[in-house]
C-alpha cells in the first residue's frame, strides 16, 4: 500500500506542476495586459503613487492564475511601461493598447478593466483622467464603459 500512496502523491504533484506551467504559459499575455493597463491608469494623472503599485501587487498575489508570476518580473514589466510613458505618452499609450487589444472579445477583457478600475481607485480618488484611461481601454476591448460605471 505504501507504494500506491507514493505513486498517487507523485502523480498528483506532477499534475499540479504541469497545470501551473500551463496556466503560466496561457496567462503571460494576460499578465502583460493587466500590468500595461495598470501602468496606463496609474500614469493618467502624471504620477504613479505607491498606493497604486501596492494595489496592483496585492491583486496579482491574490489571483490564482497570476500569483505564479515572480514579483520581480511584475515590477520589471510595470517599469517598462512607465518608462515608455515617461519617454512619450503617445508611445506608452500605443504600447498599452497593443497589449490590451489581444483580449478584445475575450472574457478576460472584463477582468483587465476591473483590475484597472481597482488600481485607479487605490489612492482614494478615481479621477476623471484615470476614468478616461479605462474608458479608452474599454473602447480597445469592445466593452461598454457604462458596464463598469465609467
Amino acid at each position: 500500500m505504501a507504494f500506491t500512496d507514493w505513486l498517487k502523491k507523485n502523480v498528483t504533484e506532477a499534475r499540479q506542476t504541469l497545470n501551473a506551467e500551463i496556466t503560466k504559459f496561457k496567462s503571460k499575455d494576460l499578465l502583460e495586459a493587466i500590468i500595461a493597463g495598470c501602468a496606463l491608469v496609474a500614469y493618467a494623472d502624471g504620477n504613479v503613487s505607491a498606493a497604486e503599485k501596492q494595489k496592483m501587487m496585492g491583486y496579482l498575489k491574490s489571483s490564482d492564475q497570476l500569483k505564479i508570476f515572480d514579483s520581480g518580473d511584475v515590477i520589471k514589466i510595470f517599469q517598462k511601461y512607465v518608462e515608455k510613458f515617461e519617454f512619450d505618452a503617445m508611445i506608452g499609450t500605443g504600447e498599452v493598447m497593443q497589449a490590451v487589444g489581444k483580449f478584445r472579445g475575450k472574457p478576460m477583457a472584463q477582468l483587465i478593466v476591473r483590475v484597472c478600475c481597482a488600481i485607479g481607485a487605490a489612492d482614494g480618488d478615481f479621477d476623471d483622467q484615470e476614468r478616461a484611461a479605462v474608458r479608452r481601454m474599454c473602447s480597445e476591448l469592445g466593452l461598454n464603459p457604462a458596464d463598469f460605471s465609467l
